[in-house]
């Protein structure tokens, strides 16, 4: 089997902005995206529901033949990361919201991560919380509308900001230095957060040190593409090849635009 792709799996649009750092990074290679749409949100399903929905993405990305994964949803890496680690031996990388280099850049003040209650709730995220939080500092915030946001193709930010707003009405925001976009869905706003927040507030997410790490993974087992054409993109909804122009159209303008 020709294993020259490099696989990405999201519960649906919000791994496109991981994607879109990968297209930057190694714009050399060619890509997989499996939006698992039938299952859309994982972060309210539970943990058995989202580990069963994200083997068999795995398993079929296999099957279409990948060198590399990207788990580039936060709840799935935190509920499936480690087991399909030791189910395969080519390169799989998670998703983990950037705790450490906003409590390192924070000067003391605190820290917001948002995220999906299945992902703030999990025993990997209160680890890593744990381990560089010296301070405690770090507050978080499950923000599910954001995700139903994305899914139904809502992008106008004269109604996401009213969203964004209302959700953090109570925070005292002179206080916070960062604010951790923890799901990757959320940096489609990035814009729109901005917009919402004081100027003082810096907002990250995790997908730049993770594609950058992938590049090193696949230098290091001489798995780096040599091609001259890559860049190319295949879409998956749940196993299908996506045909539905509105859909694939929403994909691309995503990819130029995250």
């Amino acid at each position: 089997m020709n294993t020259d792709k490099i696989g990405f799996l999201d519960s649906g649009f919000g791994g496109i902005t991981v994607l879109s750092e990968a297209l930057r990074q190694l714009p050399q290679e060619n890509y997989i995206y499996y939006a698992d749409i039938e299952h859309v949100p994982y972060g309210t399903k539970t943990k058995d529901e989202v580990r069963k929905y994200v083997f068999q993405a795995v398993e079929f990305l296999v099957n279409q033949g990948i060198k590399a994964l990207v788990v580039a949803c936060n709840t799935a890496t935190s509920i499936a990361v480690r087991e399909l680690r030791g189910m395969y031996d080519f390169p799989i990388l998670g998703m983990e919201p950037a705790v450490k280099p906003a409590v390192q850049n924070g000067n003391g003040k605190r820290v917001l991560v948002l995220a999906t209650a299945l992902t703030l709730r999990e025993e990997k995220f209160h680890n890593l919380v744990q381990r560089v939080d010296q301070e405690h500092v770090v507050d978080y915030l499950p923000f599910p509308e954001l995700v139903e946001l994305a899914e139904n193709m809502i992008f106008d930010y004269e109604r996401v900001i009213p969203v964004i707003k209302n959700k953090l009405e109570g925070f005292n925001l002179d206080n916070y230095k960062t604010f951790v976009l923890g799901c990757t869905h959320f940096p489609i706003y990035r814009d729109a957060f901005k917009q919402a927040l004081p100027p003082f507030i810096d907002i990250i997410d995790g997908s730049e040190g993770t594609i950058r790490y992938l590049k090193r993974l696949l230098e290091e087992r001489q798995l780096i593409s040599t091609n001259v054409d890559g860049g190319n993109v295949v879409f998956f909804d749940s196993g299908i090849n996506i045909q539905n122009q509105e859909r694939l159209k929403t994909f691309k303008w995503l990819i130029s635009h995250c």
